[in-house]
């Protein structure tokens, strides 16, 4: 069976514009937008956004581009718009272990209604307490507790005084000590050369007197404790009696403004009730030390006040107040302290103070409990220490906050982390969307079984699609959509078939559509520049077509470089006649952002011998496993075909010419195959058709990739030599579906210059190439086929090796 070749309508997909059903996409903006093609992604993210079991977490896979994210994204919200609102949470001082702060959870709102009633008490407490502790009637009370004092303490003193007096000493007290002086007989005070000069006798006297009065002011003063003691006892409690109305109206307020529906309500009660202790024994931080406001001890007494009123504030780490649905937090920049959380240990004022409870901030998981974080499996691997952090906390779901948010274990996770700061850890109810590659997830999966269990939902984002007018219509409202959100001009009905026949050229297929959107919306929000430039309000598909074009002269230097090497004639292509043993292949060369094709030439050799064929690529280490799979494939082939001449006496050589980055894929086998026909037969091969195709054992001619890059790279090199009738390509049959080649092609062949051939088996090529029978079909051997002549010289081959086996024979006999 002769290649067959394809006409204009066979070598691409056109879109009519008249059956998509509208006119511009202003038509769609307002209709929903789908997931599109993705309808098994839809249903597994379904399940696992709405599983609420341990262990569903969901691995997202698929190409970047393919809309995961932003997809994933929308089905959280949606999920997240049915479940409650989760609690608030705080962290509170702990009066009894200051370095263990408390954790609170509190119904959304409630967090931030106790935040502001705790600091607006403390504004009340600093300006309300030395008001009342300055009102008469506190002053006046006050007053009697010093008169009674007073009444008890110069009573004493009087009978100290006396004492005193009755051994000639006069008794004063100066700066709260103390201090006697020894008296004449005229009750005058003695200086102390006039108390020297007394008679032995005397002082003797004055200094056991003195003895025995300064063991009375110790009497005194040991009797005197007490009675300051129950001074200070009783002003404390008249403060106390005081402030005390006021703490517990203030508190009061707090707890009735607060719902009763809480969880934690006796945790609460009980840090209320230490608040207000706290408050009462450290009355003494609001009455003003000094009447110098600038004194040192005047600043001490607000340092000690303001610590003491922070101690009584709330930290409101995750404040879920007017939130109308669960949470659903995206963390891009996923760090140990993004992540989890952290302890800043000085206070945003002063970098000397610390900030105790104050300093905690919670991370995203924290924020999302009750919701949802989507995170990227390559950046949590990116950050050193932060996947098996997050692995302990799949485990226990159960999260600590660490000082500077350091990573490593931690008390939720089974042990102390030994910092200066320890909050209380809290259990935390998230779903985690993880998206990655397919390789990524397969790694994980073997690498890490344990925590590749935790992800249950598997949500696998297809590459492609199969193509269906509900596709089309969708993809329609997907460029409304993006018009709409970036404002756009909207697109005509030509130009979504122009995007859309696109979509098909990136799937390489007739039936179906990439599904890697982030392709399309640039390729439209780049049409959509270039309509705006030439000042018309909708975006036509001659716009797309020139984006396009422009896309492609931005990426296609490297392709121009090496079509100048042949044009120039520094690469060696021959594109007109035909040659023996050379044949042209097509290769696809891909940059990563750019892909095309580009032709290389092939040649053969073929000797008398017993080597069998060389592949001079693997032999120096330019070829791939593919490759290299693909010339064995080809040498099982070629020894079957020419099994009846067994044993084949044949030495021959394939090597890819000016090829040195080396060769992968077996898309040339067929191409070396008919260059190896071509030096066995002598039957000279066409120059002007590119050849690709993988051939199996059986010389079935098997589908490649890159077709549609491989044809025109074949095709540009064509047009820049000349195009006469002869030029062409010789492809798989099986790649007629994936062909979605450029208009210029099209004309081309329109117009009988450039042909595309397909073959289902080998023997339809080799005939195409050579214009004599192949002899393959299998009836017998006929005069003039490329396989009788091949095995013509392989018999001759055999022949020579046996003449030269021979000799050698000879030769050794002669020389016994």
């Amino acid at each position: 069976m002769p290649a067959t070749a394809l006409a204009p309508h066979q070598l691409r997909l056109t879109i009519d514009p008249a059956t998509l059903g509208f006119a511009t996409t202003a038509e769609l903006q307002d209709q929903p937008l789908p997931w599109i093609g993705q309808e098994r992604a839809l249903a597994a993210a379904q399940f696992g956004l709405s599983m609420q079991q341990p262990d569903y977490h969901l691995f997202v896979l698929g190409e970047v581009g393919s809309g995961r994210a932003s997809l994933l994204r929308q089905a959280m919200h949606a999920e997240a718009a049915r479940r409650a609102v989760p609690p608030d949470l705080c962290y509170l001082h702990n009066f009894d272990a200051p370095e263990r702060p408390r954790a609170l959870r509190l119904p959304a709102g409630q967090g931030r209604q106790l935040r502001q009633g705790m600091a607006d008490m403390a504004r009340s407490l600093q300006a309300d307490i030395p008001r009342r502790l300055a009102a008469a009637d506190f002053k006046a009370a006050a007053e009697r507790i010093e008169q009674v004092w007073q009444a008890q303490e110069n009573e004493a003193f009087a009978q100290l005084d006396a004492f005193a007096e009755a051994r000639q000493f006069r008794l004063a007290r100066e700066n709260g000590q103390m201090v006697f002086t020894l008296t004449g007989p005229q009750g005058q005070p003695l200086t102390e050369s006039e108390a020297r000069a007394l008679p032995r006798e005397r002082r003797a006297a004055v200094e056991q007197a003195e003895q025995a009065l300064r063991a009375e002011i110790a009497r005194f003063l040991e009797a005197a404790r007490p009675l300051e003691r129950a001074r200070d006892a009783a002003l404390a409690a008249l403060r106390r009696q005081t402030v005390k109305p006021l703490v517990e109206q203030l508190l009061h307020g707090i707890r009735q403004g607060l719902r009763k529906q809480i969880k934690d309500a006796v945790k609460l009660a009980q840090w209320l009730d230490q608040v207000e202790h706290a408050v009462l024994d450290r009355i003494d931080l609001f009455e003003p030390a000094d009447a110098d406001p600038d004194s040192d001890a005047e600043a001490d007494r607000k340092d000690a006040q303001d610590e003491l009123l922070a101690r009584c504030q709330v930290n409101l780490a995750v404040d879920n107040d007017g939130r109308p649905a669960a949470p659903v937090v995206v963390e891009d920049n996923p760090t140990a302290r993004t992540l989890f959380g952290s302890i800043e240990p000085h206070g945003p004022d002063d970098g000397l103070a610390p900030a105790g409870h104050l300093g905690v901030h919670a991370g995203s998981l924290l924020r999302a409990h009750g919701g949802f974080i989507l995170l990227h499996l390559h950046d949590l691997a990116a950050e050193e220490g932060l996947w098996p952090r997050l692995r302990r906390f799949l485990r226990c779901a159960r999260l600590q906050i660490e000082e500077g948010g350091a990573g490593g274990s931690s008390g939720a996770h089974g042990g102390g982390g030994g910092t200066a700061l320890q909050p209380e850890a809290v259990d935390v109810d998230v779903k985690i969307v993880l998206i990655g590659s397919v390789d990524e997830y397969y790694a994980l999966q073997e690498a890490d079984p344990d925590a590749a269990r935790r992800f249950r939902a598997k949500v696998d984002f297809a590459e492609r699609f199969v193509a269906t007018p509900a596709t089309r219509q969708a993809t329609a409202v997907f460029v409304a959509h993006s018009c709409q959100k970036r404002g756009l001009p909207h697109f005509t009905a030509a130009a979504v078939a122009r995007l859309l026949e696109q979509t098909h050229r990136e799937a390489d297929d007739q039936g179906r559509q990439s599904a890697l959107f982030a392709h399309t919306e640039a390729l439209l929000i780049e049409s959509a520049a270039l309509c705006q430039a030439r000042g018309a309000a909708l975006v036509a598909a001659d716009d797309v077509a020139a984006a396009l074009q422009a896309r492609r002269l931005r990426h296609n230097y490297p392709e121009q470089q090496l079509h100048e090497s042949i044009h120039e004639g520094e690469r060696l292509i021959t594109l007109h006649g035909s040659v023996a043993g050379q044949v042209n292949a097509m290769t696809q060369i891909d940059l990563g952002d750019y892909r095309f094709g580009f032709p290389v030439r092939i040649t053969a050799r073929s000797f008398a011998g017993q080597e069998g064929l060389l592949n001079i690529e693997r032999e120096v280490d330019l070829s791939g496993p593919i490759h290299d799979k693909g010339v064995l494939i080809l040498h099982g082939y070629l020894t079957a075909l020419f099994s009846h001449v067994a044993p084949l006496a044949l030495n021959a050589s394939i090597v890819f010419e000016q090829e040195y980055s080396g060769v992968e894929g077996d898309s040339a086998s067929c191409a070396e195959l008919y260059a190896l026909l071509s030096s066995l037969s002598g039957l000279p091969l066409a120059q002007g058709i590119g050849v690709t195709g993988a051939l199996n054992q059986h010389g079935e001619v098997l589908p490649v990739g890159g077709i549609n890059e491989k044809i025109e790279g074949w095709f540009q090199a064509c047009a820049a030599a000349g195009l006469d009738g002869t030029h062409g390509v010789l492809i798989p049959a099986r790649n007629q579906r994936h062909l979605m080649l450029d208009a210029s092609v099209l004309e081309a062949v329109e117009r009988g210059l450039f042909h595309v051939y397909t073959m289902g088996h080998v023997s339809e090529g080799i005939a195409l190439l050579t214009g004599a029978p192949s002899g393959m079909d299998g009836a017998p051997p006929a005069s003039g086929t490329v396989l009788e002549r091949a095995e013509q010289t392989l018999r001759a081959y055999r022949r020579a090796c046996q003449a030269a086996g021979q000799t050698r024979r000879g030769m050794r006999r002669a020389g016994r």
